[in-house]
């Protein structure tokens, strides 16, 4: 069966049961990893699960994904999966990072369990030796040139910028574009702080679930947003080829513990969320001249179920120094996402269980809809269009 909203599709199975601000948590890690995929992945937008059902899992592979901390990358081969697909990272020759296929071309072995040695990754099986371009450099006891032409095995371009390592995840071949640039990091008078976050769901799921307002009021009641009196707003909600925005008019300033902190005089939030292909989730609050609080989430989809999420949180109060906000709110946030990450846990064991999604959506699910669409043309190879470029709605809301 099957139900079709504007710009959002979803096969609806039934059956028996089988047998935001996320930046404080720190590496929350999945207990188990769920249908590990070990080759390159394929394009197919809907990934099927036990019991033949269907989810939402996007492979986008012509994108910038964040492998690892630039920190965290050392003298020492470095594991990492992304898009179900597993890489080793190393510094190569040049001092610069280099990723491979975890696998070597000789007898398979994961090249991440040899060494780096002289800029070049080592198997740890029979010594083979290949450089940041996956081309063999070396056999050991062969008296001649190995005489491989080309390399043999496939190399994701990277970049090294703001703090992290990134990755092209189609191999083989030269980006047309450069990663996402993180706002406000420079800018005067701004604080940043910077968190992993790990969840056990897809990377759509988790991006909504950043972006999602309703679920505030309930889920967060007491600490973001209240309980008490609802107030009507409007939402209004525009797309260009590779994002969505939806801006938030005349919403007050929010009644939970985290926004009293910041705006004890109350007034009125300019209220924006986003999403930007292929990954980033940004929300963003200002109130007046004092209080600006920037979150970008850019999330890579470890595997189907897995998804790493690398917080930036660039604020200014004026009135209060960044030590002090850091120390009152941790604890708020610490709270605040643990609910997030115990929740789509929870979604993704259920979605599991029952052997597939069954969504019904309404208009109230601004941002989900919009950002399914954006991910499935970008699989699709339509990166940078857009069918209906003047698309916008607007919709009365209470928060």
């Amino acid at each position: 069966m099957r139900i079709t909203q504007p710009g959002f599709e979803h096969h609806l199975r039934s059956g028996p049961r089988a047998s935001g601000f996320a930046w404080l948590l720190r590496d929350i890690r999945p207990s188990q990893r769920h249908n590990r995929i070990v080759d390159a992945p394929l394009a197919a937008s809907r990934r099927i699960v036990e019991g033949g059902g269907h989810v939402s899992a996007i492979r986008v592979t012509e994108a910038w994904y964040i492998a690892c901390l630039v920190r965290e990358l050392g003298s020492t081969p470095l594991a990492r999966t992304v898009l179900g697909t597993p890489l080793v990272l190393f510094r190569a020759e040049d001092g610069k990072a280099a990723a491979l296929l975890d696998r070597c071309a000789h007898r398979n072995v994961p090249l991440s369990l040899g060494r780096v040695s002289d800029g070049q990754l080592e198997c740890a099986y029979h010594g083979w030796r290949f450089d940041g371009g996956g081309h063999c450099r070396k056999v050991p006891s062969l008296c001649t040139s190995p005489g491989f032409k080309r390399s043999i095995v496939p190399h994701y371009a990277t970049r090294e910028s703001e703090g992290y390592v990134w990755v092209f995840m189609q191999p083989d071949v030269e980006p047309p574009s450069e990663p996402f640039r993180l706002p406000l990091l420079t800018e005067c008078g701004y604080s940043t702080v910077r968190r992993t976050v790990e969840t056990e769901a897809t990377l759509h799921a988790t991006v909504e679930n950043a972006l999602d307002v309703p679920h505030t009021a309930f889920l967060h009641g007491g600490l973001f947003r209240g309980s008490g009196e609802r107030n009507r707003i409007k939402a209004i909600v525009t797309r260009q080829a590779d994002r969505v925005q939806t801006e938030y008019v005349g919403e007050p300033r929010p009644e939970g513990m985290a926004a009293r902190i910041l705006a004890p005089r109350g007034g009125t939030v300019r209220h924006f969320d986003r999403f930007i292909l292929p990954s980033v989730a940004q929300v963003e609050y200002a109130l007046g001249e004092d209080t600006h609080f920037m979150v970008t989430s850019i999330c890579t989809p470890v595997d189907d179920f897995h998804t790493r999420m690398y917080a930036v949180v660039s604020f200014r109060v004026s009135r209060l120094p960044a030590w002090l906000i850091k120390l009152v709110l941790y604890p708020v946030a610490m709270k605040i996402f643990g609910q997030d990450v115990a929740i789509l846990r929870a979604q993704t064991k259920a979605i599991q269980e029952f052997g597939g999604e069954n969504f019904t959506s309404t208009d109230l699910d601004l941002m989900g809809p919009q950002v399914w669409r954006l991910l499935r043309r970008a699989e699709q190879g339509k990166l940078g269009e857009d069918d209906d470029p003047a698309w916008r709605r607007e919709i009365d809301i209470e928060v």
